[in-house]
């Protein structure tokens, strides 16, 4: 087999920066814009707050999306190192040939690693607490004080910010030091060839999904449901997985579908593809699955405590969130199932394209939907802070990533199932 090389040309370098640029200026405008409306909705006028949600101006909407941003995109990055190994693990052979893409997706970790340090820390420093998180409140935990809230007490054993700042730096080192231990066999194999380094790759994917099956629910736990703090849910987890799961699988087979466009992936076929979309299709309903045995559970019991965070985002907050509770179920679950429910539908490059661009910017309003109802209330807004926080971020994970991708062939030459990848039909 013929190693493929990756060019990245200088206008596509320039592009992200550009679109980097973009983000920015958006975002300093809206910042702007907000700061003189006196709030932090839209970009006309503020709205008071709602009952239990502080007022909320434009500093706390640009920590929402940084935190928002950078956690989905931390999700999109940590499955691409997953998805190898679970390849691995499964002594899988149809995915040989594409295994280069999600093993690139990892190199995002470590900047995502110290963005998520410095937006949870830098506040704390300046003010004492960080507002996105009302845990982190010293007033909340003294007796006595207005501000006592014994619910958030009972969980300082775990919610502090010395013991959530440790869990942090544990996540994104174990998933970078297993992302760069992959991606190191991956292409000392290209080198040396022989089973010593295919062999090791199997007992490093064995040993990180044992590790991501804890991380993953402890990172879902503090990065998004402890904004809600008050509120339980033994899915959750789940629920933030499903999104990161089906998000990941949306950008690995988008951009192998546009590698193939650019004349790359030669041995890709139809087959690889239509492979490719029954995850994207079967794992589109699992979501589904878990978002409504989580909402469905939740309006069946009807307990106060428990059902308020739902209302907040099915009629509180003025309505503030309904139609995008309504647009997040018609754009990541009766899109695909629709669109991708024949076979000729996940066999066409078009079809998929469409499908996972979809996905990629529903699940970004899934976890718009799970983190600023919480944060900002009525007061949340989409408009220039939002799309310049989301461009800033998509160019520079598409630099990490592209970059990442030329390092080394897109074709593992001395895989031992490439093989059979090649010659993989369905």
């Amino acid at each position: 087999m013929t190693e493929e090389r990756l060019n990245i040309p200088a206008r596509a370098t320039k592009r992200f920066f550009f679109m980097i640029a973009i983000g920015l200026i958006l975002m300093a405008v809206g910042l702007v814009i907000a700061a003189n409306s006196g709030g932090g909705h839209g970009e006309g006028h503020g709205e008071a707050a709602e009952a239990g949600h502080h007022a909320a101006g434009w500093g706390q909407r640009l920590l929402a999306n940084l935190w928002m941003n950078n956690v989905y995109f931390t999700g999109i990055s940590v499955v691409g190192v997953l998805w190898v190994a679970i390849q691995y693990v499964a002594y899988a052979g149809w995915s040989a040939s594409i295994k280069r893409v999600p093993e690139a997706l990892g190199s995002y970790i470590l900047v995502g690693g110290v963005i998520m340090i410095l937006v949870f820390l830098l506040p704390i420093l300046f003010t004492g607490h960080n507002t996105l998180f009302h845990w982190t409140d010293h007033s909340v935990h003294e007796v006595g004080n207005p501000n006592y809230d014994p619910i958030i007490v009972g969980k300082s054993g775990y919610l502090n910010v010395t013991f959530y700042v440790i869990r942090m730096v544990a996540y994104f080192t174990l998933w970078f030091l297993f992302f760069k231990w992959l991606r190191r066999e991956s292409m000392a194999e290209d080198l040396n060839g022989g089973l010593n380094h295919y062999n090791k790759s199997i007992r490093l994917g064995a040993t990180f999904l044992v590790i991501f099956g804890v991380t993953s629910s402890m990172s879902a736990w503090d990065w998004v449901l402890s904004i809600d703090t008050h509120w339980f849910s033994t899915m959750f987890g789940w629920y933030v997985f499903a999104s990161w799961w089906v998000s990941g699988l949306a950008a690995i087979t988008l951009t192998i579908i546009i590698l193939k466009q650019m004349g790359y992936l030669t041995m890709v076929t139809s087959n690889h593809l239509h492979d490719l979309g029954k995850f994207i299709f079967g794992f589109s309903i699992f979501w589904t699955y878990i978002w409504f045995s989580q909402f469905m559970l939740y309006w069946y019991a009807n307990i106060p405590e428990e059902v308020i965070y739902f209302q907040e985002r099915l009629g509180g907050n003025n309505n503030h969130f309904t139609w995008i509770f309504f647009f997040n179920l018609l754009i990541n679950f009766a899109f695909p199932f629709l669109v991708l429910m024949t076979r000729d539908a996940k066999r066409q490059m078009l079809i998929l394209k469409i499908v996972c661009i979809a996905i990629l910017i529903g699940h970004w309003f899934d976890f718009y939907m799970m983190i600023m109802p919480g944060t900002m209330g009525g007061e949340s807004g989409f408009g220039l802070i939002e799309i310049g926080t989301a461009l800033t971020f998509l160019g520079i994970f598409l630099l990490r990533y592209t970059k990442e991708l030329s390092k080394a062939s897109l074709v593992p030459v001395n895989h031992p199932f490439l093989e059979e990848s090649v010659h993989h039909h369905v």
